[in-house]
C-alpha cells in the first residue's frame, strides 16, 4: 500500500524528476496532483501526468520514486478518456522549471470535461472547486466540447449525448450559483 501524497512530495518529485532527467521535455499534472498543488485538496493517492515531449530517463527516473517516496505515479490524463482538446497546451498553466523538464497543470477545461464525464462525487467536487477559482471558464467548457464533439466516436466508451448532459448539467448550475 502507498502512501498519501501531499504537496511537499510533489515538489521533491519534480525536484528529483528535473535532476535526473536526460533531455528536455514536459510533465503536465493532472488530478489529485492539482488540486494539491493549488490547495483545494490537501491530499492524493496517485500522481497522475502525461509526458509531452518525453524526457529521456525519464522512466528510469519515476521507477526508482515509486520506491524511494512510497507514492504512485500513473500515466494518465484528460486524452486518455476524450479527445485531445484543440489548445489545451496554450491552456495549460506554468508551475515551474527543475532542471530541463517544465512542470505544468494540464488544461484545467480538459481536466473539468473529463472529470464531469466520469461523474463521480470526488470528480464533481473537483471541478467545483477548479470552476470556483475560474480555472476555465463555462463558456470554454461548452466550445471545447463542440470542438471534441466529432471525434468522441473514438471514444466508445463514451456516450456523446450523456456527456454533453452532464455539461449542460453543470452549466447550468454554475450559472445558477453566480446570480
Amino acid at each position: 500500500m502507498r502512501s498519501t501524497i501531499d504537496p511537499e512530495k510533489i515538489e521533491l518529485l519534480m525536484e528529483i524528476l528535473g535532476r535526473e532527467a536526460r533531455s528536455s521535455g514536459s510533465v503536465y499534472f493532472t488530478g489529485g496532483a492539482s488540486a494539491l498543488l493549488i490547495g483545494w485538496r490537501s491530499s492524493t493517492v496517485d500522481i497522475d501526468i502525461r509526458l509531452d515531449p518525453e524526457p529521456a530517463g525519464i522512466f528510469q527516473a519515476i521507477a526508482k520514486l515509486k520506491q524511494e517516496l512510497n507514492i504512485n505515479i500513473e500515466l494518465a490524463s484528460p486524452q486518455d478518456f476524450l479527445p485531445p482538446l484543440p489548445g489545451w497546451r496554450d491552456r495549460s498553466v506554468f508551475i515551474g522549471k527543475r532542471g530541463r523538464i517544465s512542470f505544468y497543470h494540464y488544461d484545467f477545461t480538459a481536466q473539468a470535461l473529463s472529470k464531469l464525464s466520469r461523474g463521480y462525487d470526488r470528480d464533481l467536487n473537483d471541478v467545483r472547486a477548479m470552476y470556483a477559482q475560474r480555472l476555465f471558464s463555462l463558456e470554454g467548457l461548452r466550445d471545447c466540447l463542440s470542438a471534441i464533439e466529432p471525434d468522441l466516436i473514438r471514444f466508445p466508451s463514451l456516450n456523446p449525448e450523456i456527456l454533453k448532459g452532464k455539461v449542460n448539467k453543470f452549466i447550468e448550475q454554475a450559472s445558477l450559483g453566480e446570480k
